[in-house]
């Protein structure tokens, strides 16, 4: 409090306090986070031969679009895979990225399910790393498709604007997923389930459903196959990949340890199938199908209810149901995962929506060519030549 009868030292203060008011004032500091400054590089030799290891000790725990044994299927689609390896003073994270060329446009870079970051905030400078690293090993590269698992959020679409990226359409299922924790004991985590998904699978254990892990042949690979195509056609009419793509998918992961292919037979015919990957701390129901009329009541509940189990026992702490309506979609029965969806939020009760794929503009001009017409014929003349999907 001013000492009273002073009168001129209160002008004083107030005088100063007004003068003040022209001052600059700092930036709030609450919640502010410093952006991150990265580097990009090529991995080494010694790093590609150890790839699985590394890309699963990133951050968010790697993701299996980034993997050793994707890569090596993308590489017989016309893909290059690069490895790409960003650092900054806190860690470290290794990611795959899927290369195509074209003439007079150049190189695109697909960072498929990445960058792997410890949050949004690290985005920016992700992208300024990226920006410096094809300048100046002068790649060629006019644009870079990029995917994150980075939940959505106003905020998370604010950062990624912000950061120079422009918003595309979506390319893998699983931009909106459910997702499972499953590191609690069996008898919590089943009882945490979805009452949906819960009944089934009780239901089905009291009936004798059996649920057999084979062996991966060509006939039960074929017999997958099947079982997926006749699912996709009666639920959800999206495009099913030739089967050699497949066959070379489930391969790949199975001679390396990290997926598993499960039947439920009815009259001695595989009636539900499900193939399972095993990767880092994530389990993924990456393919699934089965027959539209059979007897055995949560037949494919149980399956999914084993695959959990198995991955859980691997050290899985996380199960992905890879592909579900958007949040704000689940009720909509048009949208082609509609019958899907109703399925997997029978063990997840709600549905994680990801930021989806951006683009990273590195040469405007010839990425308005890309947009405007590029990226239409390129598919379209891909397509037309292999009979494959473009990405």
């Amino acid at each position: 409090m001013l000492p009273a009868g002073r009168p001129g030292l209160v002008r004083q203060s107030r005088l100063k306090v007004a003068s003040l008011n022209w001052l600059p004032l700092p930036p709030p500091q609450i919640g502010y986070v410093p952006v991150r400054e990265f580097t990009a590089r090529f991995a080494s030799a010694e790093e590609i031969s150890h790839w699985d290891s590394l890309v699963t000790a990133n951050p968010n725990g790697g993701n299996l679009l980034q993997s050793e044994a994707f890569a090596a299927v993308k590489a017989h689609y016309g893909w290059t895979p690069r490895h790409l390896v960003y650092e900054t003073a806190d860690y470290t994270s290794y990611n795959l990225v899927l290369e195509k060329s074209f003439p007079v446009l150049g190189k695109l870079w697909y960072l498929i399910k990445g960058p792997d970051v410890a949050s949004v905030a690290d985005v920016p400078g992700i992208v300024a790393a990226n920006k410096d690293f094809v300048r100046r090993a002068r790649l060629g590269v006019f644009a870079i498709k990029i995917e994150p698992d980075i939940v959505l959020t106003d905020a998370a679409r604010e950062v990624m604007s912000g950061a120079g990226l422009v918003k595309t359409h979506n390319l893998q299922p699983n931009d909106s997923t459910a997702l499972l924790d499953i590191s609690p004991e069996e008898n919590y985590l089943l009882r945490a389930l979805h009452s949906r998904g819960r009944n089934a699978v009780r239901r089905a254990i009291r009936e004798g459903v059996e649920v057999h892990t084979v062996e991966p042949t060509e006939e039960n690979f074929r017999a997958m196959y099947a079982l997926m195509t006749t699912t996709v056609e009666a639920k959800s009419q999206v495009r099913v990949r030739d089967y050699e793509y497949y066959r070379q998918f489930w391969t790949n992961f199975i001679t390396r340890g990290q997926g598993r292919l499960l039947f439920v037979y009815e009259n001695g015919v595989p009636s539900v199938g499900a193939f399972v990957i095993n990767y880092g701390r994530k389990g993924t129901y990456k393919d699934g199908g089965s027959l539209q009329k059979r007897g055995q009541y949560g037949d494919s509940h149980l399956v999914q209810w084993t695959a959990i189990g198995q991955v859980r026992d691997l050290g899985c702490t996380e199960y992905d149901f890879c592909g579900t309506p958007a949040s704000d979609q689940l009720k909509d029965t048009s949208n082609p995962f509609h019958g899907l969806g109703l399925f997997k939020t029978s063990f997840s009760k709600t549905v994680t929506d990801f930021v989806g794929c951006y683009d990273q503009v590195l040469s405007p001009l010839k990425y308005r060519a890309w947009i405007g017409a590029g990226e239409r014929i390129a598919r379209q003349l891909y397509t037309r030549r292999t009979g494959q999907q473009f990405y």
